[in-house]
């Protein structure tokens, strides 16, 4: 499978998705730890990949997505924004219904 195609099957099969450099439990850049703790706080379980362990991601994405930056929150396939927009959502309220939304029913 190509870096494409991961990217495409990653975004596909996880109705929240995080971009991130680092991990939720230690981000690491201020940028991916604003966004992570937005999505946090809203509670519901989200997948994450660290571009910086996943260099081919990390060069790719950006193409795939026509953003250039990380973090980038996924949702049901489609891109939402970077941490200027996540945490912005999250400050108005947009963000938690969002995620309530495309969160898959257990």
């Amino acid at each position: 499978m190509d870096i494409m195609e991961t990217i495409k099957d990653q975004v596909e099969n996880n109705d929240i998705l995080l971009y991130m450099k680092g991990s939720p439990n230690q981000p690491m850049c201020g940028f991916s730890a604003q966004t992570v703790q937005a999505v946090m706080e809203c509670g519901q379980k989200f997948a994450y990949v660290d571009v910086l362990s996943n260099p081919e991601i990390r060069a790719n994405l950006p193409k795939y997505a026509n953003w250039p930056t990380f973090p980038q929150l996924w949702v049901k396939g489609e891109l939402v924004g970077g941490c200027d927009i996540i945490t912005e959502m999250h400050q108005k309220g947009e963000l938690k219904p969002m995620l309530e939304e495309a969160a898959p029913a257990e």
